[in-house]
């Protein structure tokens, strides 16, 4: 049995990603999230709601009894905050497993005029402070997968291609289909990908921006 807790549990990929994880019957889940009534219906004998604070150090040690693995999929501005925090509530706890939710970029590792479009998109504020948050993780002692995602979709499929940190990134688009199935891919084979950040994109989607844009 493998228990998994979902930080940001309400949000789009997370929500995935806790359908691929359920289907595996020996994974149990704690969805974390500010506001537990927005998922209370999801309780059942293989699923905890805990409503609290991923910037609070005691909320998220309070959420990792029996925890085995931490899927982290948060957001906003306050991302290194929480990066910090959850560092120290897993040190506190004695947990090493942790898959953290990232962006594309915040490296520079993005080749390109794809890589000037998504500069011009996402610097100002959310590629420096999801920078800063990877930085906080990968200087901890965790286990730790980085997943840095190119442009997301609604796709459903699940297609997608890695690189490493270090190599250029390649394509410009991936479904969220695809991180949640990485994610529970991860959780089933805690081994793999061991301090490494992966780039995650759908094969053949290279341009100079996303096919919607």
């Amino acid at each position: 049995m493998t228990n998994v807790l979902v930080l940001g549990a309400n949000g789009k990929i997370a929500k995935l990603a806790t359908i691929q994880l359920l289907a595996d019957q020996n994974n149990h889940l704690t969805l974390f999230l500010r506001n537990s009534q927005r998922l209370a219906n999801q309780a059942s004998d293989r699923v905890k709601v805990f409503e609290g604070d991923a910037a609070k150090e005691a909320d998220l040690q309070a959420a990792m009894t029996g925890v085995d693995v931490v899927y982290a999929n948060l957001a906003g501005g306050n991302i290194e905050a929480e990066a910090k925090a959850v560092v120290a509530a897993m040190d506190a706890s004695g947990l090493k497993r942790l898959i953290w939710i990232s962006t594309l970029g915040i490296y520079d590792e993005v080749p390109g005029n794809f890589g000037k479009w998504n500069h011009q998109m996402l610097d100002g504020g959310y590629l420096e402070t999801y920078g800063a948050a990877a930085k906080v993780i990968e200087g901890s002692d965790l286990d730790y997968t980085v997943i840095r995602p190119a442009w997301l979709s609604n796709q459903n499929e699940v297609a997608y291609e890695t690189t490493q940190k270090g190599e250029p990134f390649k394509g410009t688009e991936v479904s969220r289909k695809s991180i949640a199935a990485l994610v529970a891919k991860l959780a089933a084979a805690p081994n793999q990908a061991i301090r490494e950040s992966l780039g995650v994109n759908k094969p053949n989607t290279d341009g100079d921006k996303p096919a919607w844009y």
